[in-house]
């Protein structure tokens, strides 16, 4: 069965009055943080090696594919000289007194499963987005953090921003009037995919622990495994799920954070690419009602034109061409519109005859949200994508998955219950995993 949202609040009070939550007493400033990273991707390696150029010791490298570890190590060994520990399997690095804290960089069915077992073994977390793939994962990352003290910053790296920060003080305090209607967009570019043919995996490469929770039997692609896991429910959300989050929690964050949505809308498909092998839709359009205003998020995989902001924009004073920015937010105010560039790209508010009345630049926040997590480390403070405010984004995502899932229907959810008015969908809120790898239900 899974958990309610109120069965969760009601088990952590309950924690709390019986001193269970063994928070670990704050570093000294000067004290050195051990961490280690386990998924020794392209996106994992950039974060550890942002962690390392703030002062991290890098203790660990853990990957199943042997391959990965010395590639990781070149890539990281500018920023020390010792030379951290190359381990297959995340056990070993659990089971380290040297860890303070884990770097989850694996694909995104392991996400989940291991900031749990992180979390139990006393390490702090940072996880990259989707930090789940599930509602019911969704509420017991929180659960477990909250139980055994530790802190998990999601990789949602705008919420360390200093202009989104801005944006939603401006919106806050009504620069725009009341805003009833947002829109996010994921508008990317994109071609067909095709699954090799099955072959052998490497000599050393545990294929069966790779695909961990995953309940399908997959035999070895080497395509499925360099990538093309990315277009499979099985491992993903699709898009929605893998790059998406950047914008939504945007929107989320400058709308003031107000949790749950209680119904969703979805359409989607594979529009463009119709004969091709992937799963996960090359367009999808999903709606939110929040109450006092609706969200909508379109998504594609195919618009060649569309691009995200360029690097030149994000590390300096200029703004996209929204029109053409294929990672934006934007705001319908009763008295005012504004765009909102993510990673970079600043915020515009414009008038009705498209003068614009404010707007601020940006810049990436990727080391600030490295540096936030750090500090957070040392301090046991909230980190600024502790899970608590992560989650909602990560819900609106899977209710929307479920929706399109289920032949793109509409859906109600009750946060407070955790449940939604249709018996499949709920059915979907945990769904079949291989139980010796998946999220247990008492973490």
């Amino acid at each position: 069965m899974a958990l309610t949202r109120r069965q969760f609040l009601e088990g952590s009070a309950a924690a709390v009055a019986a001193g269970a939550l063994a928070h670990r007493p704050a570093k000294a400033a000067n004290d050195r943080i051990g961490i280690a990273l386990i998924g020794c991707g392209s996106r994992g390696r950039r974060v550890t090696g942002g962690m390392m150029s703030e002062g991290a010791q890098l203790t660990h490298l853990c990957d199943l594919h042997p391959e990965r570890l010395d590639v990781t190590w070149d890539f990281l060994s500018q920023e020390q000289e010792a030379k951290p520990k190359l381990v297959k399997d995340f056990e070993d690095v659990l089971a380290s007194d040297e860890v303070d804290a884990v770097v989850i960089g694996t694909p995104d069915h392991w996400h989940a499963p291991l900031s749990v077992l992180a979390c139990q073994a006393g390490k702090d977390v940072y996880v990259e987005k989707p930090h789940t793939h599930n509602i019911f994962e969704t509420w017991k990352m929180e659960q477990a953090a909250e139980k055994y003290g530790q802190i998990i910053q999601v990789g949602t790296q705008n919420r360390s921003a200093e202009y989104i920060e801005e944006a939603r003080k401006r919106i806050q305090d009504g620069a725009l009037g009341n805003v009833p209607l947002v829109k996010v967009y994921n508008v990317k570019p994109g071609g067909p995919f095709y699954l090799d043919e099955p072959g052998t995996p490497p000599d050393g490469f545990n294929w069966d622990k790779w695909l961990g929770p995953v309940p399908t039997e997959w035999p070895y692609h080497e395509s499925l495994f360099r990538r093309g896991w990315m277009q499979y429910w099985d491992f993903t959300g699709g898009d929605l799920a893998l790059d998406n989050p950047h914008q939504l929690d945007i929107a989320l964050k400058v709308m003031g954070d107000p949790g749950v949505p209680k119904s969703v809308r979805c359409l989607g498909g594979r529009y463009a690419h119709r004969d091709d092998d992937a799963e996960r839709p090359d367009l999808q359009v999903a709606s939110w009602d929040f109450g006092d205003f609706i969200i909508t998020n379109d998504n594609t995989g195919y618009p060649d034109y569309m691009r995200k902001t360029d690097g030149s924009t994000r590390d300096g004073d200029d703004f996209p061409f929204w029109p053409m920015n294929a990672t934006r937010v934007e705001l319908y105010g009763e008295d005012r519109f504004m765009y909102i560039g993510r990673m970079g790209g600043g915020w515009v508010i414009m008038e009705r005859n498209g003068e614009v009345a404010e707007s601020m630049p940006g810049r990436r926040p990727d080391m600030a949200h490295y540096v936030n997590f750090l500090d957070c480390v040392r301090s046991r403070e909230k980190p600024n994508a502790d899970i608590t405010v992560s989650n909602p984004h990560n819900v609106c995502i899977h209710m929307a998955n479920i929706a399109h899932r289920l032949g793109d229907i509409a859906l109600n959810y009750d946060a407070e219950a955790g449940e939604f008015d249709n018996a499949e969908a709920n059915s979907l809120i945990r769904p079949e995993q291989r139980q010796a790898f998946a999220v247990p239900e008492e973490v």
